[in-house]
């Protein structure tokens, strides 16, 4: 792709979380990265372009791109123009197809920051295969999710023997606010349960599982864990699919391999409380009239204030178990849904325009993509991977 006009592109740069990225990328990407921005809003990008321009002063000849994501040529455009594109408008199950069938089709690199386990899936079945023949690299899931939890399971099953099974299980801890998108993306999830079941059952029927090998999800039950901290709960988000997947691909994860992945909180009401909320939302959700009420509640473009973000942290701990050796590791850094989210996106788009990486197309998980190379950037960049002693 020597011949790309642009290294990076930011799609949805107008966003709350694509200008939090452009402004990472603005900063912190090498000077000889070839930006631009994109959207559908041109006096909107040219407001990003000016805020980004008052600390980054480069940033202010960065080309504006018209992108819509009701006009394919247009995505056609941005994505034969580009290494990679970047985009975070959601809900990706909305808004998201086009733009990832014009990836595939291009060849270009994509990353996404979505939580959607149904996109997901539909996207591998439309277009997984024509991204391995156009050498495209679908990566979904740069952000929060699923960022630390599948590379941060690799760095732990990398501190354990090789050829020997292993038991892996994650405990996520994280204080944040989020954003409108984020909780409509959320809302339109929960309403979707069906349809999800649904596209995961026929990506089962099509997707092949390892030749020897055997990779098992153990959700678990809620109980108290002395490595955890405090009561944990199952917590079936897409980050323990995305980690079952990275271990399906990779032969690391030894010939059997087993995941359990838990919400953790100091006291066990704080926990019975959070799965009421969850499980009331979702049963509102199912409904048009609550739905709509419930999207109400905050709206798209809204995020946290600096200073919010500023107090949020996250923290993933790990307890590992193979061949009678034990291991317990930490990702952790800080605001997870939006600065630290922002610059995994923008680390994992750097990463995949300009590090030596596995020759690997289709749709890959981070870990798949990119593995070792993205834990150096993001150790590089402030996320710390560290053993406990």
């Amino acid at each position: 792709m020597a011949e790309r006009e642009y290294d990076i592109v930011v799609f949805a740069a107008t966003g709350f979380t694509g200008a939090l990225t452009a402004e990472y990328l603005a900063a912190h990407a090498p000077q000889s990265s070839r930006l631009a921005l994109a959207g559908r809003n041109r006096n909107k990008l040219e407001q990003v372009r000016a805020r980004l321009a008052a600390s980054a002063p480069g940033a202010g000849d960065l080309p504006l791109l018209s992108a819509d994501v009701n006009d394919p040529s247009s995505l056609r455009a941005v994505a034969e123009a580009s290494k990679v594109v970047i985009t975070t408008v959601g809900p990706y199950i909305r808004y998201g197809e086009p733009l990832v069938a014009a990836c595939a089709a291009a060849g270009t690199d994509y990353v996404d920051l979505t939580g959607e386990p149904e996109f997901v899936d539909r996207m591998w079945l439309g277009y997984h295969r024509q991204a391995q023949q156009s050498g495209a690299r679908l990566v979904h899931s740069c952000g929060f999710d699923s960022i630390p939890y599948d590379l941060g399971a690799l760095f732990s099953v990398q501190q354990l023997p090789e050829g020997v099974p292993i038991r892996l299980q994650g405990f996520v801890r994280a204080r944040g606010t989020f954003s409108g998108g984020t909780y409509h993306s959320a809302i339109h999830i929960m309403s979707r349960l069906g349809q999800g079941a649904a596209a995961a059952r026929e990506r089962r029927q099509h997707e092949p599982r390892p030749a020897g090998r055997t990779v098992k999800g153990v959700p678990g039950t809620p109980h108290h864990d002395d490595i955890a901290g405090g009561w944990v709960v199952p917590f079936p988000t897409i980050d323990p699919q995305t980690v079952l997947r990275s271990a399906r691909a990779l032969d690391r994860y030894g010939p059997e391999f087993r995941y359990s992945h838990y919400l953790v909180a100091k006291q066990l009401p704080v926990l019975v409380g959070m799965s009421a909320g969850a499980a009331a939302a979702i049963a509102l959700a199912q409904l048009p009239p609550t739905r709509e009420l419930l999207l109400k509640v905050k709206s798209p473009g809204e995020g946290p204030t600096e200073e919010q973000r500023r107090r949020a942290w996250f923290n993933v701990r790990f307890a590992g178990e193979a061949d009678g050796q034990r291991v317990v590791t930490e990702v952790s850094g800080g605001d997870p849904g939006y600065g630290e989210t922002s610059k995994m996106l923008s680390e994992a788009a750097l990463c995949l325009a300009h590090d030596e990486l596995p020759e690997r197309a289709g749709q890959l998980t981070p870990a798949v993509a990119m593995g070792d190379a993205l834990i150096a950037r993001l150790q590089r960049a402030g996320i710390e991977f560290r053993v406990r002693a």
